[in-house]
């Protein structure tokens, strides 16, 4: 078989892997987070106060209001990716089948260490997912479609959205912490950091 006609099948294919490992990844970190206990991130406070409130597990919850979120996206006129719905799908239950099996941290020092791990395995993971190029997530379309739409930076309108869904989070009871100050601080950079490394780019012109 040509190469001009298997690359594009093991381009795929590779962005297909990259982008199950790099969420199942993220919702392994985010399980790691909670059983830390130390503070999650905005959205997580959400998700967790929400459970709570409905009877629902953190990694269900997660899933719902994803597809809530991309229904959304029809106002702002957002097209989902594959990534999209693979993020809607795959993240929660990533989330809630790391949760069975992680212990409870018992001690400040291995919960302090279980958060600093799951920061960096989030970073790990935004950067496989986001390198994989299939399409944002939920959360970061609704970003970045309402930046489009009313003119705002970017930057001002993800403040405004986690902003909004921490003191939700909090309002219902999610958990936070110095965890949550520490992903908000780290999260960029981390996931800055490790882009690089996991961006896929087509090199079929290298490969022939």
């Amino acid at each position: 078989m040509p190469v001009r006609t298997i690359w594009p099948v093991m381009m795929m294919t590779r962005r297909l892997l990259q982008l199950l490992l790099g969420l199942s990844l993220y919702g392994a970190s985010m399980a790691l987070m909670v059983r830390a206990g130390l503070g999650l991130d905005p959205w997580d406070v959400f998700h967790q106060g929400l459970a709570g409130r409905v009877g629902l597990s953190i990694g269900l919850v997660v899933n719902i209001v994803g597809a809530g979120v991309l229904l959304l996206w029809i106002p702002l006129r957002q097209w989902p990716g594959i990534g999209t719905i693979a993020n809607v799908l795959v993240i929660g239950t990533a989330m809630d089948l790391s949760l069975l099996v992680l212990p409870d941290l018992d001690g400040l020092p291995v919960r302090g260490a279980g958060l600093a791990l799951a920061v960096v395995a989030n970073g790990v993971a935004g950067a496989l997912y986001i390198g994989a190029g299939l399409g944002p997530g939920p959360r970061d379309g609704l970003m970045t479609g309402l930046a489009r739409r009313t003119g705002w930076p970017i930057r001002r309108v993800r403040t405004g959205i986690e902003l909004t869904v921490l003191a939700a989070g909090w309002l219902l009871g999610g958990t936070l912490g110095v965890g949550t100050v520490l992903y908000a601080f780290a999260i960029g950079p981390l996931v800055q950091a490790f882009l690089p490394l996991f961006t896929i780019r087509d090199t079929r012109a290298q490969a022939a």
